[in-house]
């Protein structure tokens, strides 16, 4: 997996994907709050359309198993989070904001596959890959600890009891982990061809 004059700085790239797990280990416990207005069928067909999504991506890495799509294919996932974040901050808890937030989660996951094997093929040798998965680790626990922590604090400090109430105000953290995401997707990958 190489594209010419393409790099990626191993040090920014371990911070982005530490960031990329604390976002994850923070929200994954929210969703439960922002699908309640779905139907059980939707994610039926959500499903469906995330396999078909992932099965085209897969049947196109010949053409994108390089550096240059790498960096543009997990920048597009990042802004994608960020254009949910930003939308259900403006319009929070409304059925069409619930369904684009899980359009906009399956969109994601549809690359999940190609970013990690991308992923893999980019970051050589053994102690780098150690490197990278303990701070994939190491951030979701973070992540996990400080969403207990953030609805315990919201809750028993400044008397917001009320979930939909609690993730809204998560969703400020999450938003400036998102920018901060964003910046090291440009810090970690070094070129000006990209």
């Amino acid at each position: 997996m190489n594209s010419s004059n393409i790099k990626i700085d191993i040090n920014n790239y371990l911070f982005y994907k530490f960031l990329n797990s604390l976002f994850l280990g923070l929200s994954v416990g929210s969703v439960f709050t922002l699908y309640t207005p779905l139907k059980p069928s939707i994610y039926s067909l959500g499903g469906i359309a995330l396999a078909v999504g992932m099965l085209f991506v897969a049947r196109i890495y010949p053409y994108i198993m390089n550096l240059k799509w790498f960096f543009r294919l997990s920048l597009f996932v990042e802004l994608a989070i960020l254009a949910v974040i930003i939308y259900f901050l403006l319009n929070p808890y409304r059925y069409f904001t619930a369904l684009l937030i899980y359009v906009g989660y399956q969109v994601t996951f549809t690359f999940g596959s190609y970013l990690v094997r991308a992923e893999t093929l980019a970051i050589s040798g053994d102690k780098n890959l150690s490197n990278l998965d303990s701070a994939k680790q190491i951030g979701y626990l973070v992540g996990m600890l400080g969403s207990y922590i953030f609805y315990k604090v919201v809750e028993n400090f400044y008397s917001i009891s009320d979930k939909q109430e609690q993730v809204y105000s998560l969703h400020f953290i999450l938003l400036l982990i998102e920018l901060f995401i964003i910046l090291f997707i440009f810090k970690s990958f070094n070129s000006k061809k990209l």
